[in-house]
């Protein structure tokens, strides 16, 4: 695509996963949280952001994230340049991870294409990063 293209797919298989059903409560989670997206969605656990205009993409299928989310320090708490940051180094490492054919191949399966001078916007850096920090605790890793 164009000059960066952030494609993260994150699947992280987990023996029990399951369906969920899609229901209003989660329709309007989505518009109030992710307002000025296009094709923006919460489904059970799957939280997707695409938007054509700047080229990426970002979903992240979790059992568990999204109530996890739900916990978390809200929208506005930390700034964008921390979370850029914070996701710079975070991918960086996972990315290793992902090139390290000894490590658990199930727990690290893509690399995620991040470029610390594009603009991805707030919404996008606030998922990663709490997306990161979901992943570390539920796994017990360190990044």
């Amino acid at each position: 695509m164009k000059n960066a293209l952030l494609a993260i797919l994150i699947c992280a298989m987990v023996a029990a996963c399951g369906t969920s059903k899609t229901n209003e409560e989660d329709k309007t989670l989505s518009d109030k949280n992710l307002t000025g997206y296009e094709n923006s969605e919460i489904n059970g656990d799957t939280v997707k952001i695409e938007n054509d205009s700047l080229d990426y993409k970002i979903i992240i299928f979790e059992p568990g994230f999204r109530s996890y989310l739900a916990t978390q320090r809200p929208r506005g708490y930390y700034g964008q340049n921390y979370l850029e940051q914070r996701n710079w180094r975070y991918v960086v490492r996972y990315n290793g991870r992902v090139s390290n054919p000894n490590l658990n191949r199930s727990l690290y399966t893509m690399r995620i294409d991040y470029e610390p001078t594009v603009d991805y916007g707030y919404e996008v850096n606030y998922l990663l990063y709490n997306y990161f920090q979901f992943f570390m605790q539920k796994y017990n890793q360190r990044l």
